[in-house]
Parts: C-alpha cells; sequence; structure tokens
C-alpha cells in the first residue's frame, strides 16, 4: 500500500443520525476528488444503514455480530477488502450505536499497530437531542435504565468531536441549554451544534475532523460491568418482510396505477402502528427504522426509509422513494428497551394485523431477536 488513508470515525448512540451524517461526509469527499469506503457495524445482520449506503453509489463493507472492538481484526480485514477494490483515500466506520470505549479499543489499536497504513483521525460522537437532554439533565425522566444511560454518556466523555446533531429541529433555546449541559458535565471538548439532513454547520465538522490536533488520547475507565447490564437491557429485532399486491383476476393495472401500493406509505405505516404498540407497552423505543426498495427492476430503485427515535417522537419518513409497485422487500431493524421476545411479537402483530387487511400481502424472513452478550474487546491500549 502505497499512501495512508484517512480513518474517520463517526460515533454516537442509536438514532443519533450517523448514517445520514456519513453519507453527507462521504458525498462531500467524493466531490472533492476523493475515494471513499465505508464500513458498518452492528450486532445482527442485515442492516438498513449498510443498504442505503450502498444505494448512495458508495462501497460499503459490513461487520455485524459485535461491536468493533470485538470484531476488531474483522474490521481491518473488511477495510482491507475494500481497499482491494479501490484503494479509498478516506476510509469511514460507522460503529453500532450502543457501543462505547473506542478509543481504547478501536482508535488506539488502529493507530499503534497500523499507523503504517491508516492516518487515524479524531473520534466523533453524535448527540442525539432526544435523548441528550433527558440524560443530561438529570431529572430522572429517561425512558430507559441508568445503565443504558451510562453508555450514552460515556460515548460522550471520550470523544474528540462532541457533535450535537439535528439542530434543525431545535429551538435556539433548546441548542444552547445542550451546549451548556455537555460543557459542564465534559467540559473541555470541541462541540458543534450541526444538521446531517439540512448541512447547517457541516463545513465546522469538516474542518474539525480533518484537523490533527483534535485527535487526541482520550482514555477512560469504563466499568464493564454496567456497559454489558446496559446493552443487554436493550432488546435487538431485525427482519425481512416481503410485501406483495393480491392478484386481481383478469385486471390489467399497468397504466392507470391500480394494483400497486405507495411504498412510501407503506413504510411509513408499518413504523406508525409499531410505534403506537410500544407506546402501549411503555416500552421506549432507542432506534426503529424500516427500509423499503421496490423488487420490480423496471422501476426506481430509490430507497424509503422511515425512522422513530424516541417514544415522545413523531415517526417520520426520512427518505421519500416517491414510487408505486407491485411488490418490494423491506428490512426493519429495532433496538428497544424491552424483552426481545416482546419485540418480535409487536412486529408480528403489526404485520399480520396489515396483511388481514388484505390491501398488501406481507410475509416475515430473517427474524433476529436477542440480547447483545458482554463485550470482549481484542485489543484494550491505555498506553
Amino acid at each position: 500500500m502505497s499512501k495512508t488513508i484517512s480513518f474517520v470515525m463517526i460515533g454516537g448512540f442509536l438514532g443519533a443520525g450517523k448514517t445520514t451524517l456519513i453519507a453527507r461526509l462521504a458525498h462531500h469527499y467524493s466531490r472533492a476528488g476523493k475515494k471513499i469506503a465505508i464500513v458498518t457495524n452492528d450486532q445482527a445482520f442485515g442492516l438498513v444503514d449498510t443498504e442505503h449506503l450502498r444505494s448512495e453509489g458508495f462501497s460499503v463493507g459490513e461487520v455485524p455480530g459485535a461491536c468493533f472492538c470485538c470484531k476488531f481484526d474483522d474490521l481491518v480485514e473488511t477495510a482491507a477488502k475494500l481497499s482491494l477494490e479501490q484503494l479509498p483515500d478516506v476510509l469511514i466506520a460507522e460503529p453500532v450505536g450502543s457501543c462505547t470505549d473506542l478509543m481504547a479499543t478501536v482508535i488506539e489499536p488502529m493507530r499503534q499497530i497500523y499507523g503504517d497504513r491508516f492516518q487515524v483521525g479524531p473520534l466523533t460522537v453524535l448527540v442525539k437531542p432526544e435523548h441528550g437532554e433527558k440524560i443530561l439533565s438529570g431529572n430522572g425522566k429517561v425512558g430507559f435504565s441508568p445503565k443504558a444511560a451510562y453508555i450514552f454518556q460515556k460515548q460522550i466523555e471520550e470523544a474528540n468531536i462532541v457533535a450535537i446533531n439535528k439542530i434543525d429541529k431545535l429551538s435556539p433555546e433548546r441548542i444552547g441549554h445542550l451546549i451548556e449541559s455537555i460543557d459542564s458535565r465534559f467540559p473541555g471538548k470541541k462541540i458543534i451544534p450541526l444538521s446531517g439532513r439540512s448541512g447547517e454547520n457541516f463545513d465546522r465538522l469538516v474542518s474539525s475532523i480533518e484537523n490533527p490536533e483534535l485527535a487526541k488520547r482520550t482514555f477512560m475507565d469504563v466499568d464493564y460491568d454496567i456497559y454489558a447490564s446496559g446493552e443487554s437491557e436493550l432488546g435487538w429485532y431485525n427482519c425481512q418482510i416481503s410485501a406483495e399486491m393480491p392478484a386481481v383476476e383478469g385486471g390489467n393495472h399497468g397504466d392507470t396505477g391500480r394494483g400497486k401500493f405507495e411504498l412510501d406509505r407503506l413504510v411509513l405505516q408499518l413504523i406508525e402502528e409499531i410505534a403506537l404498540e410500544l407506546r402501549e407497552n411503555r416500552a421506549e423505543p432507542v432506534h426503529l427504522k424500516i427500509l423499503g426498495q421496490s423488487k420490480n427492476m423496471t422501476e426506481s430503485t430509490h430507497s424509503a426509509i422511515a425512522n422513530l427515535v424516541a417514544s415522545d417522537a413523531a415517526p417520520e419518513l426520512s427518505l421519500k422513494s416517491e414510487i408505486w409497485t407491485n411488490s418490494a422487500d423491506l428490512i426493519v431493524n429495532a433496538r428497544v428497551a424491552t424483552d426481545p421476545n416482546t419485540l418480535e411479537k409487536t412486529v408480528k402483530n403489526v404485520v399480520d394485523r396489515l396483511a388481514r387487511r388484505g390491501l398488501v400481502e406481507l410475509s416475515l424472513t430473517g427474524i433476529q431477536a436477542f440480547q447483545p452478550g458482554r463485550p470482549v474487546p481484542i485489543h484494550r491500549m491505555t498506553q
């Protein structure tokens, strides 16, 4: 390898908006003439984030089954495979949102073991306002346990750059309060309020990511018992859903649009009804996202993505496909503060209920429902 690759890690809690920001960052570097590769990471297989970023035209590798820290060798191997396809100038890594202690278990090992291959930049952590306001206020109204909140706070503690995301949805007063809360709890941090969606203050983040003086080693003590308990209190659920229009005998619907369903509406309806059941069960959603893509190769391949990031936030269609189709594949990724079996039943109930209405035939496959195991890092370097 004749050149070093810039290694950029964008962390943050589940639902912080990492994928949206990473897509913007990747497009920014592509327009500047740089070659980009991305590595996503999750406890499960079949990620909405991976498919979304690939649909944006990027070379994306996936490290599933555990955090980067527990699959460090897989991260390096995946990066090497992407480099064989097209040697990138920038490698962007998106760790699973329930992971912390990245500086000691990923950043520093990359720097010490593979420093000849990668130029490791600052660790950026996105703050999710919906949970940041609850956790940092100290009023106890978090929505999930203090152990899960512990992970959220540790992510901020080790960050070189703390980016308060989604400010396009916040008032100036709320933005100011979040900045004050972070600065008082974690003094000396580089804090950047921004919007990964609208691009507000995005240039400030880019200049900070490219500033080597910010790439400081910020090691911290981590209680792995609390960390493991916090992760295990979240239910993980992934599945695929096949959506088909029922056959209409003797019908010819190709020209009128009848016999097809609106993909955006189906994805949003699914997440709205799942959100309603979670609220009734008092289960706090940490992040729920659904991606839909048409199976018809003659139709647009644009994706529809719906998100839910908190119990008191409305589900939203974050990416519109604006297509009608007679068949589609959907991917569901749900991380909720509840038992995974309860989460599985909730999704199945909603899918069955929508299918019984007879408008679209729905079938579930590829179900994964579990709680993450204890993190066991391959390396932990604090010297």
